[in-house]
């Protein structure tokens, strides 16, 4: 397994790379955040009620579809394989795979979205809110295979080191989801007035239309247009076994960060609304180091296709370096600046209950220092795993993170030991930190394994 000079590029080298991967995946994703952002901004515009249904309809479908995406993810896993092996004819059969594992994902997800509300009801939410959510989900529902389809895209394109099309698509959709939530909800422009379905409405409708310009982006490109062919048996069987474990470390993630909101919920409104703020700003700069983590996956499996390990494990240490870095100069700002942060959120502290609100947010953010740094590393550790195929055992390791630690020190440091607010967050700071530390020990003892192996 020797490396050749293509697939032994210097540490700069690998580091511009994994930048130019990097920049255009961030555009994207933080164009997707800004969409949600304006869907909530617009809904309060029509009053609380709008606001509190539409929003909870839009946790729903956004926790439930980000757990599939991570299904689909395996896509990129055996493109960037393929890219690296210079075996091209075997890049199409997984287009088509991948485009069949999202239909089938979908479905089990839109029926979900059709029963919401007496699933709503059976936890005790009031009935007149289940009704509001379930009719937003309904529509949104609708949104579902082309949301599940450009996330295979998405994975798809990326993997062949051309990232742009998704960054400049999202941007458009941004652009276009904020006029279309505006027009439906208040009926201006010659659109009908619709209310607050008018955003589900809009969101859908460029949910499609993101696919659609996805779809002539891989069509422009004669080499990889052949979507319509044979599905092979092989190729599904092996997206599948690689997509569940990526799907189940985003739920337990994601559930982990649920339940940090719920027991925040507990200790009442003024640290439920500081938790809020705090998130917003850490889920918005974890948009840089997840995009790094994607793009150590394309390069690692690059690499990987080539035989190269000397070289992967390179790419997820230029990966670590980018995402890492960005999120130590984010930690620095928050702990300098958190009162100018926390007024971008329109909080007055010469309100009474605002400035209770800020007090919390500064504490949060302090904590946010060591958690913006451990949350970079852990995302892009997982990513350069998934290069190696490896996605099983950082599932486990993540599962004992976040659980295994994080939530009980969470509970343990907010309730018995009284710290409240902060105790939660160190929690979840800690189960990140246990879960950062596990992958990067995978990914340093697997690549030397490898490494040792070539030579």
């Amino acid at each position: 397994m020797n490396e050749t000079a293509r697939h032994s590029p210097t540490f700069s080298q690998e580091t511009g790379a994994t930048l130019r991967l990097t920049l255009p995946l961030a555009g994207g994703m933080l164009s997707h955040t800004g969409m949600a952002l304006t869907d909530t901004i617009l809904l309060g515009g029509l009053g609380r009620d709008a606001l509190a249904a539409g929003g909870l309809a839009v946790v729903i479908f956004a926790t439930l579809t980000t757990v599939l995406h991570g299904f689909v993810a395996s896509i990129g896993i055996l493109v960037s394989h393929a890219q690296g092996a210079r075996r091209p004819e075997d890049i199409p059969p997984i287009l088509r795979a991948g485009f069949l594992l999202a239909t089938l994902a979908a479905l089990p997800l839109m029926a979900i979205l059709a029963w919401i509300e007496p699933l709503l009801l059976l936890v005790d939410e009031p009935p007149a809110l289940a009704k509001n959510v379930a009719a937003y989900d309904m529509i949104l529902m609708l949104g579902v295979l082309p949301s599940l389809w450009m996330a295979t895209q998405r994975s798809y394109l990326t993997a062949l080191h051309r990232p742009r099309p998704v960054m400049v698509i999202s941007l458009v959709a941004l652009a276009i989801n904020g006029f279309l939530n505006y027009g439906l909800m208040h009926g201006v422009w010659g659109l009908p007035a619709l209310g607050y379905l008018g955003s589900a409405t809009a969101t859908m409708l460029v949910q499609w239309g993101m696919f659609a310009a996805a779809t002539v982006a891989i069509g422009r490109d004669a080499r990889h247009a052949a979507v319509r062919g044979l599905l092979d048996r092989k190729v599904i069987k092996e997206l599948a076994h690689l997509g569940w474990p990526i799907a189940g470390t985003y739920a337990v993630e994601i559930l982990l960060f649920t339940s940090g909101a719920l027991m925040m919920g507990v200790l009442g409104p003024t640290a439920l609304a500081a938790h809020q703020v705090a998130i917003s700003v850490a889920s918005t700069t974890f948009m840089v180091p997840l995009s790094a983590g994607q793009a150590a996956n394309v390069r690692v499996g690059y690499h990987m296709g080539a035989q190269a390990p000397r070289a992967a494990r390179q790419a997820g240490h230029a990966a670590f370096v980018l995402g890492v870095g960005f999120m130590a100069v984010m930690a620095a700002i928050m702990l300098t600046a958190p009162h100018q942060i926390a007024r971008l959120f329109n909080l007055d502290p010469a309100r009474a209950t605002d400035a209770e609100v800020i007090a919390v947010v500064v504490k949060l953010l302090a904590i946010s220092g060591a958690f913006q740094v451990v949350d970079g590393a852990q995302a892009i550790a997982a990513g350069a795993l998934r290069g190696f195929k490896d996605t099983r055992m950082p599932m486990a390791l993540a599962g004992f993170g976040y659980w295994g630690v994080g939530f009980p020190v969470a509970w343990i440091l907010g309730f018995p030991m009284g710290l409240g607010a902060a105790g939660i967050w160190w929690g979840l700071a800690a189960g990140l930190a246990v879960t950062a530390l596990a992958l990067g020990w995978r990914f340093e003892r697997l690549t030397k394994k490898l490494i040792r192996a070539a030579a």
